[in-house]
């Protein structure tokens, strides 16, 4: 059914591409700004005032690897738990696999994540090749992971989000509380700060967190910096894998109903 309705789906793409900035002066520049802002935000509050280290790493870019990473994630699953009430309208008078929305949403939201990719590659290579902190900045091979851990983020977002959707369609609370759930989740999150100040008691809590192992292979493909255990790792892909199944049995199970109560 996906295949047979890939058109559909691609139209789905751009148009959450194109029309979220829609109507807006900057236009798509705010691909750009919103996710710089967040990172100067950070780097004042948190590198600066607070004093939290960054491993070695310019703070400025140390913050934008990670809002980049953690926005890309965020953005699906915020968009995928909003599945079933933003679209009652759409599925109650058209058939298509439901499915597609949520999918849209994740080609969509990489659509994005690659502009903002290319603004952190452009500060990338002004501290690595244009100031002394380059000399501190070591790349390595595994950045060629990056797509394994875009398909990681996402698998985790639509996990939850397909939860969160399920539960939504009956239950409107959720749709209240997930804003909140996911700043919260953010903090608890390597995001701002290297997961190596967490005090040894708690890092098992870090591991059972799957955007954890992310956000720190983001920083050791690109900065050679950060936690990168092979046991945690395989932990968080345990988790991502999990929630995605899971997920997907229940927004299957809410699609037949949802109707009967949204």
């Amino acid at each position: 059914d996906l295949l047979q309705y890939r058109d559909l789906l691609w139209l789905l793409v751009r148009r959450d591409f194109v029309a979220q900035y829609k109507q807006t002066i900057l236009g798509p520049l705010w691909f750009l700004l919103l996710p710089l802002l967040m990172a100067v935000v950070f780097t004042v509050v948190f590198s600066r005032l607070a004093r939290i280290p960054t491993e070695g790493v310019p703070p400025l870019l140390f913050n934008l690897c990670g809002t980049m990473a953690w926005g890309y994630f965020a953005g699906c699953m915020g968009n995928v738990a909003a599945t079933f009430v933003a679209n009652a309208g759409l599925f109650s008078k058209v058939y298509f696999p439901r499915l597609i929305v949520p999918l849209s949403v994740v080609l969509s939201k990489l659509m994005a994540f690659a502009v903002q990719l290319v603004l952190f590659l452009s500060f990338f290579l002004y501290y690595k090749f244009g100031t002394e902190a380059g000399a501190r900045i070591h790349p390595n091979a595994a950045v060629l992971l990056l797509p394994l851990l875009l398909l990681q983020s996402a698998a985790v977002a639509l996990g939850i989000g397909f939860w969160v959707s399920a539960l939504t369609a009956k239950y409107r609370d959720f749709a209240f509380i997930m804003p909140f759930c996911t700043q919260i989740w953010m903090f608890l999150t390597p995001v701002f700060y290297p997961s190596s100040i967490v005090p040894a008691r708690w890092q098992i809590l870090v591991a059972l967190n799957p955007m954890a192992g992310i956000m720190e292979s983001y920083r050791y493909a690109f900065f050679g910096v950060g936690t990168v255990a092979p046991g945690y790792l395989a932990i968080s892909v345990g988790v991502a894998v999990l929630l995605l199944v899971t997920g997907l049995l229940a927004f299957n199970r809410a699609e037949r109903t949802f109707v009967d109560t949204i």
